[in-house]
C-alpha cells in the first residue's frame, strides 16, 4: 500500500496540487478562480517557462546552463536598445537577439563539448561575461523611450506599439505571449518525444558513450541543446522587453532560479522522472497559480520564495525517492 501510494503520488502528485491549491484559492479568494484571473496566471508565466524550455533541453542531454538569466538580461537590453536608440524595424529587433543568444549557446558549447569544461563551470563564467557584456553596454541605465543621454542628448526613438503587442497584447483575453508559449510547449515535447533528433538527445543524455557507439553524432546534439537553450532565453528576454515598455538591466537574474525550480518540479509530473517540457509547463503553472494566490491574500512578497523552496523539495522528495527505490 506504501509504494502505491508513493507510486501515484509520483505520476499524479503535481497534478492534484495544483487542483487542491486552485481549489484552495478559488474557495478562500472570490475573484481568484475567473477567465481574467486564469489567464493573467497564463501570461505570467510565459517569460520564466520560455526560460525554462532552454533549461529542460540542456538537462535533456545531461548538461545544464546557468547562463539563461544572463541571456534574457542582454536580449532585453539588446531588443529595446535597437527600437529605442537606432530605431530598427520590427523584424531586426527580433532576429538580432535570437541570433545574440543561439551564439550565447554555440559559446557554451565549445567550452562544454570542445573544451570538455564542465557545465556548471562553463555556463557560470558564460553567466558572468554576458552580464558584465549587456551592464556595459548600456552603461549601467534602464532603456526607455527618448531616455535621455548623460550628455543632455535624448534618444530618437521609443517602443512601437506592434512590438509592446507581443508581452501586452491579449487575443479573446488569453495573453498573445500565452498564446505563443502553448504553442512552443507543443512543438519541442514533438520534437523531443516524436522525432529521431529528439529520442537522440534523451539517449545522449542517458549514456553519452552508448549514444556514439550507436551512431549518434553526440557533439552536434549536445551543441544543438546548448544553442537551443540560448534562444529560448533569448525569446524571454524579447516578451520581457516587450511587457514592461523598457530594457531593464539584470532584468533575467531571478528568472534563473525560477526556471530551474519549474523543470524539477516537472520531474514529477505523470511519473517522468526526468526533464520534459509538459512537466516544466505544469511546473511553471504550479508555481504561477502560488504565487498569484498568495499575492492576492495580501502575504509579503518575501514569503513567496519560503513557498516556493516548500513546494521544489517536496516535488523532489518524492521524485528521487521512488526512482532510488525502483532501481534498488
Amino acid at each position: 500500500m506504501k509504494d502505491k501510494l508513493l507510486n501515484l503520488a509520483f505520476r499524479y502528485g503535481a497534478v492534484v496540487v495544483i487542483i487542491g491549491v486552485i481549489a484552495f484559492f478559488s474557495f478562500r479568494l472570490p475573484y481568484f478562480f475567473t477567465y481574467g484571473n486564469l489567464t493573467d496566471i497564463l501570461g505570467s508565466i510565459t517569460i520564466v517557462t520560455f526560460v525554462a524550455i532552454g533549461v529542460t533541453l540542456s538537462l535533456v542531454v545531461d548538461g545544464f546552463d546557468l547562463s539563461v538569466g544572463s541571456t534574457v538580461s542582454l536580449t532585453t537590453v539588446g531588443a529595446a536598445s535597437l527600437m529605442i536608440w537606432y530605431e530598427q524595424p520590427l523584424w531586426v529587433v527580433i532576429i538580432v537577439p535570437l541570433i545574440l543568444g543561439a551564439i550565447i549557446g554555440l559559446v557554451n558549447a565549445f567550452l562544454i563539448v570542445k573544451l570538455r569544461i564542465p557545465d556548471l563551470l562553463a555556463t557560470l563564467a558564460v553567466m558572468y561575461i554576458v552580464g558584465g557584456i549587456h551592464k556595459t553596454y548600456a552603461a549601467g541605465y534602464t532603456i526607455y523611450n527618448h531616455m535621455e543621454f548623460p550628455d543632455g542628448t535624448k534618444a530618437p526613438g521609443e517602443m512601437s506599439a506592434a512590438f509592446l503587442q507581443l508581452g501586452q497584447g491579449k487575443w479573446f483575453g488569453i495573453p498573445i505571449s500565452a498564446v505563443l508559449l502553448i504553442i512552443a510547449v507543443a512543438l519541442v515535447h514533438i520534437f523531443l518525444t516524436r522525432t529521431k533528433y529528439g529520442r537522440q538527445m534523451y539517449v545522449t543524455g542517458g549514456n553519452e558513450e552508448a549514444a556514439r557507439l550507436s551512431g549518434i553524432k553526440v557533439k552536434r546534439v549536445r551543441t544543438l541543446a546548448y544553442v537551443a537553450s540560448g534562444v529560448f532565453a533569448a525569446i524571454g528576454g524579447i516578451i520581457y522587453a516587450s511587457r514592461v515598455g523598457s530594457g531593464q538591466i539584470d532584468a533575467g537574474s531571478p528568472l534563473l532560479m525560477e526556471s530551474v525550480a519549474a523543470v524539477f518540479v516537472g520531474f514529477s509530473v505523470f511519473g517522468a522522472g526526468m526533464p520534459n517540457v509538459i512537466g516544466t509547463f505544469i511546473g511553471s503553472v504550479l508555481i504561477g497559480v502560488l504565487v498569484n494566490g498568495l499575492t492576492m491574500m495580501n502575504l509579503q512578497y518575501f514569503t513567496h520564495d519560503i513557498v516556493k523552496g516548500i513546494v521544489l523539495v517536496l516535488a523532489l522528495a518524492v521524485t528521487f525517492y521512488v526512482l532510488n527505490r525502483s532501481r534498488t
